[in-house]
C-alpha cells in the first residue's frame, strides 16, 4: 500500500529449499542495515521450495528497495509484500504465568478460556498457556497475564499467507516481484 509509511511489512519469500538460503537473505539484510523483527522458515508443500516470513519495517522507498534486492537474489522465485494484498495471518505464543494463589490460578484459567488459549502445562505455581491468534489478541492477553508474572514467553512472530485469490489480485510489482525461473536458474 503507498503511503503506508515505516510501520511493520510481512514479506514472503519463496526459495529453493537449499543450504544456505535462508543465510543468504538475512545476510542481504544485515549487509545494507535492514533490521528483522521476526523470521520463521519451513519446507512448502513442495519439499524443494521453503517458504521466509519475515517482518520488518521502512519507509516505502526502503521497502521498494528490499523487495527489488531480495528479488535478485539467485534461487529467491518469488517475494511479495503481504501488506499489499488480503492476508491472513496468526502468531502463537507459549508462556509461562505464575500463579501463587487460587485466585490467580482461576483468573489465568479464565482469561485462557475467553481468549481460546490452551493451558498445556500446570503446577503448584504455575501455568503454561499456549495462544494463537492475530498480533492484537496476543498483545491483549499477555497484557492482562502481565500482573501475574510472565515467568518466560516465547512468541513466532507471525506466519502469514495471502487469502485465497488475494494473490491474483496483487497490485502489481510493488507488491511482488516473481522472478523468472529461467533467471533464477544457476
Amino acid at each position: 500500500m503507498s503511503g503506508s509509511g515505516g510501520g511493520r511489512h510481512i514479506l514472503s519469500i519463496l526459495v529453493e529449499n537449499r543450504f544456505g538460503e535462508l543465510c543468504r537473505v538475512v545476510g542481504l539484510f544485515s549487509g545494507r542495515g535492514y533490521n528483522i523483527d521476526s523470521l520463521c522458515v519451513a519446507p512448502t508443500a513442495d519439499p524443494a521450495f521453503s517458504r521466509i516470513i519475515l517482518t520488518t519495517g521502512g519507509s516505502d522507498a526502503i521497502m521498494e528497495q528490499i523487495l527489488k534486492q531480495v528479488g535478485k537474489l539467485v534461487r529467491v522465485l518469488e517475494v511479495v509484500d503481504l501488506n499489499e494484498v488480503q492476508h491472513v495471518e496468526r502468531e502463537m505464543v507459549l508462556l509461562i504465568v505464575s500463579t501463587r494463589t487460587p485466585a490467580e490460578r482461576q483468573e489465568v484459567l479464565n482469561l485462557a478460556g475467553v481468549f481460546r488459549a490452551k493451558v498445556i502445562d500446570i503446577s503448584t505455581d504455575a501455568i503454561t498457556v499456549e495462544t494463537t491468534g492475530s498480533q492484537e489478541k496476543v498483545d491483549a492477553l499477555l497484557g492482562l497475564l502481565s500482573p501475574l508474572g510472565i515467568r518466560d514467553l516465547v512468541r513466532t512472530g507471525p506466519v502469514a499467507i495471502p487469502r485465497i485469490g488475494a494473490a491474483r489480485e496483487a497490485p502489481g510489482a510493488a507488491a511482488s516481484l516473481v522472478v523468472p525461473e529461467a533467471e533464477s536458474a544457476v
